[in-house]
């Protein structure tokens, strides 16, 4: 296996992150540096990240109500609550993407980087749902120009599926990824976001799970995330 894939496998970050630890330096095969991500290697090669051996664990996959506030991500160096803080876990769990501090809702966190990599990967295109409530009530050349796409500044978005809930409330569902992407695309046609809620990722949804709480997901449950990780493979 190569070593970016085994660091992902093992736990130790998604695979983007793992060649990223690779490339710096901080990661030994047999005692000597290596930075080459194609290295192969499987759990006799004493591999090392940060001075700690590396080995395999069991996956698990945590799904989380994020409260405004919270940061998305796995260590928080000022004084704000870190989302992995909300999860009751041994493992070496981080945040499958993110939300920004003030968004609520679905957030995912795994020790699986090869699933997280999937999940989050823009060739994948997994689908997440989101609840907005809008300062201003939503006018139909609004919702129809969210469901073209719209021109952000590193360049146009994807068509956005759009369902009005009430005037001022909708629910938007994108494939892509990008930083605020669905508050950037609501200020882009002329309207602000008072509130933002993920509530599905992929086939997973929230559902009753109170804000705050965190549960793990059943092996049926990842094996849906697995599909959707892997549709565009079908569809290639």
């Amino acid at each position: 296996m190569r070593l970016a894939r085994y660091l992902a496998h093992c736990g130790v970050a998604s695979r983007r992150r793992a060649e990223e630890l690779i490339a710096s330096g901080r990661v030994s095969v047999a005692g000597r540096t290596v930075t080459d991500p194609a290295r192969d290697v499987d759990e006799s090669s004493g591999v090392e990240a940060n001075g700690r051996p590396v080995t395999p664990e069991p996956r698990e996959v945590w799904m989380v109500n994020k409260p405004a506030g919270v940061v998305s991500t796995a260590r928080e160096p000022g004084r704000r609550q870190a989302v992995v803080e909300l999860v009751d876990s041994k493992r070496r769990v981080y945040p499958v993407g993110r939300l920004d501090a003030d968004s609520t809702g679905l957030i995912l966190l795994t020790n699986d980087g090869e699933l997280a990599n999937r999940l989050t990967h823009p060739r994948y295109g997994v689908k997440r749902t989101y609840r907005v409530r809008l300062r201003r009530a939503a006018s139909e050349s609004q919702v129809r120009r969210l469901r073209r796409g719209v021109e952000l500044e590193e360049g146009p978005t994807a068509p956005a599926a759009v369902r009005r809930m009430s005037p001022r409330v909708l629910e938007m569902t994108i494939g892509e990824g990008r930083n605020r992407q669905v508050r950037r695309m609501i200020e882009a046609v002329g309207n602000d976001v008072v509130r933002l809620t993920r509530i599905r990722f992929g086939r997973i949804e929230l559902g009753e799970l109170p804000e705050g709480k965190a549960r793990r997901l059943r092996h049926p449950e990842i094996q849906r995330l697995w599909k959707d990780a892997r549709a565009v493979e079908k569809s290639t």
